[in-house]
Formats: structure tokens, sequence, C-alpha cells
């Protein structure tokens, strides 16, 4: 285990619910990389006060998670495009007391896209959040569509849906999409709907494939009903692991292997 000293680089995470996940991910690199830094989650009660810590103390890097993807705009020196074009940040860089603001999660849904070689049709995105802003837009810069955007909330709903020219719902009931991509905290270990469905199990068979964003557990309720009717799946694990791997290289400047990613993914989930 190595030394923690006055050099040593810290980076964090910001969220209301915080997990091991990203802990484990990150110091597991470190370690095999030999980079003298070291990762802690936490959760803070107050966001202002704790965007103010990071810049105050030096911390070098800071993953925020829901609620304060956008809450934290206002709080930094500079959004980076990724985070502009869709006013959502999941990560922050401290060069020297210099906040910027990048957003990793949108990366990760692309790519995952891509690799899954996903047929591009009609999609449907549930939530109105930040990982939603990030969904809508890699989905419609993917070529997919047309897409609903599904949110309780109307304003924020048909706000998101109406920036990248799609429709909003505010509810699943009759959705009928090609891919179902859940963005909201429904089926979330820990909450408060953790056993409940996102959509109805109609849905789920009228779908083509399913993608779900939440991370912990990565079988969550909707992944097991779309595996059981034979629907190709993306977990959350996927999402996050992509995501962690791009902060990482923002973080450090070096970029690990996919077999290091993957091992990282592996443990950071044990």
């Amino acid at each position: 285990m190595r030394d923690v000293t006055k050099d040593t680089q810290l980076c964090i995470s910001l969220s209301a619910r915080p997990t091991n996940i990203g802990t484990r991910f990150h110091n597991y690199l470190y370690e095999v990389l030999d980079l003298n830094y070291v990762y802690k989650a936490f959760r803070p009660t107050n966001i202002e006060q704790a965007i103010a810590g990071v810049r105050g103390l030096g911390i070098r890097g800071c993953a925020v998670s829901m609620p304060w993807k956008e809450a934290v705009i206002p709080l930094v020196d500079h959004m980076a495009e990724s985070a502009a074009a869709i006013q959502s940040v999941n990560t922050i860089v401290n060069d020297d007391g210099h906040l910027t603001a990048y957003n990793t999660d949108y990366q990760a849904i692309y790519n995952l896209l891509e690799s899954h070689q996903v047929p591009r049709g009609s999609f449907a995105v549930l939530g109105a959040g930040g990982m939603a802003k990030a969904a809508v837009a890699a989905l419609t810069n993917a070529g997919f569509g047309p897409g609903t955007v599904v949110a309780r909330n109307e304003q924020t709903g048909r706000a998101l849906a109406d920036q990248y020219g799609n429709s909003w719902a505010p509810d699943a009931d009759g959705l009928d999409a090609s891919l179902i991509l859940n963005a909201t905290p429904v089926g979330m270990s820990g909450g408060p709907a953790e056993h409940e469905l996102a959509v109805p199990q109609d849905v789920v068979e009228r779908s083509a494939t399913i993608f779900d964003v939440v991370a912990f557990p990565s079988e969550t309720p909707l992944i097991t009903a779309a595996r059981a009717a034979g629907k190709p799946v993306i977990t959350g694990a996927e999402v996050i692991a992509l995501q962690a791997a791009e902060q990482f290289v923002l973080y450090t400047g070096v970029r690990p292997t996919n077999e290091q990613v993957a091992e990282a993914s592996r443990i950071s989930r044990a």
C-alpha cells in the first residue's frame, strides 16, 4: 500500500448516495500505474461549501453525481464543451484553483451505443436530470430518433425534449420505442424504488434494446426483466466504468489500457 504523503494528490466524488465503486476503481488504477493519488467518496450536506473546499484545498479532481450535476455549474470557472453543450456536469478538474467542468457521461453512453451496435431507431429516455441530458444528446448525435423524454416534471421534461426536437410524455404507459433508456433512480439499491420496474412490462416486451444507467446494482429490475424477455441490454456498470476511465485521464493525464479498465471495473463491483 502506497504511503500517503504531503505530495499525494486527492480526488473525490460527491454523491447523495456514495458507494465504493469509484473509490475502488480509481485507487486500483493508481496502484497499478504507480501514481501518487488517492480517491475518497463523500456525501456533502452543502454543495457550495463542498466545491469551495475542492478549490481551497487543492483537490485535484471531483466527480459529481445526482442531484448536483446542474447545481455546480455556477460554482466553476469554465465549462468544457462536453458540459456546456448539455448544461450538466459530472467531473471537475482543479488546476491551481481554476475549476473546469466536464461531462464524461455523454461519451460513455455514445461509445456504448457504438460498441453494442444498437440499431438506430426510435428511443425513449426516462428522466430529465443530468444523466438524461447526456443520454438524449448522445442518442441524437449518434443518429437515433424520433425520441421521447419521459418525465413527471413537464417543465424540465419539455425543455429537454424541445432542445433536441423530441416529444415529451408524463409517464411510460403505452410507450412504444425501439430503445428504452432509464436515467432515473428507479431500481437503484437503497432508494425508495429499488425493487420497481422503470417501465411497465409491456413496454419492455415491445422494445428492441434496454439500457439502464443505474450502476448499483447492475442487475436492476429493468435489466432483469429485459434479460428474461430476451432483449439485448446495456447496464449501468458499463456506463460507470467508461465514464470513470475518462475521469481518470482528466485527473492524471494517464490513459489506462482497456484491460486495466476492465479489471478496475471488476474489482470496483466485488
